[in-house]
């Protein structure tokens, strides 16, 4: 084992090396331990019926009970003056916990992967039901299952959820996760609100993913929270969504970023671990969300999927730094990335892209005929100035001196002349028959300015909507800001009239204004409140009693 030298002020947490582990922990007979390896000694810890259960969990289909939750009532209720010895043995792992409670329910179940074979087990109290029994060990296998699909399999024996005194925290092969029911004293009926639900379920996700990031991919949190804690987030994401569909992950989304983002007391994802501010959006939040954008905007998800895949896999029982990452990222796609990980990473500017003009041109024909009509047509488009407005029918001189109007007085200035004409057709007899149907082509040429008000460069991400209701979406490259990187303008041919332009429609970018993201402008819609009531347990509210309010009138009266 190292040291590690770097003061601990609070925030970073540990970085170690990896080393085997033979742990004789003993405790009072009537307590049941969860720790870190391969129980070496059942016959001296516990029954044979409880023996039987745990081997025939290996190859169950769903949890099996080891304690049930009478004999962990009756565990609770003793108070055992002898002791038990239970023995672990672990390896190639970088620390070792345990837990220890005479109220523990123990359920467990097998997971076999394709070379190995791992048993997800919880650890909880009568007062973590019904919640407990139905996600805990279900989230330990969906997490493997999950995980192993963008990293490597899970490859140590036991995955462990212990319902802890802590939110959520992670060690090798055991966690501990806070989220547990309410108690109602007057009915005794349990119930959980929406959030503690999720809750269990994502930190479950979360601290379990801690095996892969930084358990096994070696990453140092001290100095770069954001390499485990901003990559197992990510993955918590995908595995999350993967749980089921609509699941309200809190972080992953991009437009959930964007307060952040635009925010000034902030620090780039880069910053040394006790200087971070805004701790979980920064180490967790942030990074998590620029991996799905370049997941899902910028690299597609075959190609990233691999890359990152090569990354755990070249780095698991290994010590990656950050270029590591990136360096892997990119030559295992063959992409150059450097542009997103200075910008996301080494900065705190946000994305802000907008919408400035477009403008409508088409080829000059050159004929007179033609483009003298047109040009009358744009002069009668301008608004009429307002003296001319009230001037109009009043009395003028010529309405009674007609002899004062003359030629231009029937020929405005927009008239073909036969001068025009002759000058069109000789040069138009001397072109080409290709370049004389580009004098006539009727194509519509939109050029679109954008501006970045962020300093965050990234794809720019078109929706168009034509006069006769089709669509089109047109993905733009963020190489398009390599000559400059505040504004660019785009060319666009097309055949149809646009009447609608949308930036970044879907919110992929994290975007932190979205108000000059479309053409012409449109309201932001919204809603306000005379009062808000937040609902803290929605099952405990749905099954109170309806009362009836034409008796409380009755009585009243």
């Amino acid at each position: 084992m190292g040291w590690q030298n770097k003061q601990f002020l609070g925030n970073g947490e540990f970085t170690l090396e990896f080393g085997d582990y033979d742990v004789k922990i003993t405790v009072p007979a009537d307590h049941i331990v969860a720790a870190t390896g391969v129980l070496q000694n059942e016959k001296n810890v516990l029954t044979n019926q409880q023996r039987k259960r745990l081997k025939q969990a290996k190859k169950a289909k769903k949890p099996v009970l080891i304690i049930t939750p009478e004999e962990a009532l009756a565990n609770e209720k003793s108070r055992s003056t002898k002791t038990k010895t239970w023995h672990f043995k672990a390896q190639n792992v970088r620390d070792f916990a345990f837990a220890s409670s005479r109220k523990f329910i123990w359920d467990a179940q097998g997971y076999q992967q394709s070379n190995s074979h791992t048993m997800a087990m919880s650890f909880y109290p009568n007062e973590g039901n019904p919640l407990w029994e139905k996600y805990s060990t279900e989230a330990i296998i969906h997490t493997m299952e999950q995980y192993s699909k963008y990293t490597f399999e899970y490859p140590y024996p036991v995955s462990i959820s212990v319902n802890g005194p802590v939110g959520g925290m992670e060690y090798p092969m055991i966690t501990f996760n806070g989220p547990r029911p309410t108690l109602d004293k007057k009915t005794g009926k349990k119930t959980y609100s929406r959030r503690t639900k999720y809750g269990l379920v994502g930190v479950i996700i979360h601290e379990v993913g801690h095996n892969y990031f930084p358990m096994i991919v070696n990453s140092d949190e001290r100095q770069w929270t954001w390499m485990d804690e901003g990559l197992n987030t990510f993955l918590q994401f995908l595995a999350e969504q993967s749980w089921e569909e609509g699941y309200p992950s809190r972080r992953g989304h991009a437009a959930k970023i964007t307060s952040y983002m635009k925010s000034d007391n902030q620090v780039p994802i880069m910053t040394n671990s006790e200087s971070i501010l805004q701790f979980g959006n920064n180490a967790y939040g942030k990074p998590a969300t620029a991996l799905n954008i370049l997941r899902e905007t910028i690299m597609g998800r075959e190609l990233f999927d691999f890359a990152f895949k090569e990354y755990a896999q070249r780095w698991k029982f290994k010590r990656p730094t950050p270029a590591d990452f990136f360096r892997t990222m990119e030559d295992a796609s063959a992409v150059d990335l450097d542009w997103f990980w200075r910008g996301w990473f080494y900065t705190t500017d946000h994305v802000d892209l907008a919408i400035d003009n477009v403008y409508l041109y088409r080829p000059n024909s050159q004929n007179p005929d033609i483009e003298e009509a047109w040009e009358r047509a744009l002069e009668n488009e301008q608004p009429q100035f307002i003296s001319d407005l009230r001037n109009k029918g009043q009395w003028v001189r010529t309405q009674d001196k007609t002899e004062l109007l003359d030629f231009y007085n029937e020929h405005d200035e927009f008239t073909a002349t036969n001068a025009d004409r002759n000058k069109y057709n000789q040069e138009h007899q001397e072109l080409e028959p290709w370049e004389q149907e580009l004098l006539i082509n009727d194509s519509n040429f939109y050029v679109i300015d954008f501006s970045n008000h962020g300093g965050l460069v990234m794809p720019i991400l078109l929706d168009i909507t034509y006069a006769d209701s089709t669509t089109e979406h047109i993905y733009i490259p963020a190489e398009i800001w390599r000559k400059n990187s505040k504004k660019v303008s785009k060319l666009l041919i097309r055949d149809k009239e646009i009447t609608k332009i949308a930036l970044d429609a879907n919110w992929q970018t994290a975007d932190v204004n979205i108000n000059n993201n479309y053409w012409p402008a449109r309201p932001i819609k919204s809603r306000f409140d005379l009062y808000k009531e937040k609902k803290k347990d929605m099952m405990r509210d749905y099954n109170e009693e309806l009362k009836d309010i034409s008796v409380d009138k009755s009585n009243d009266e």
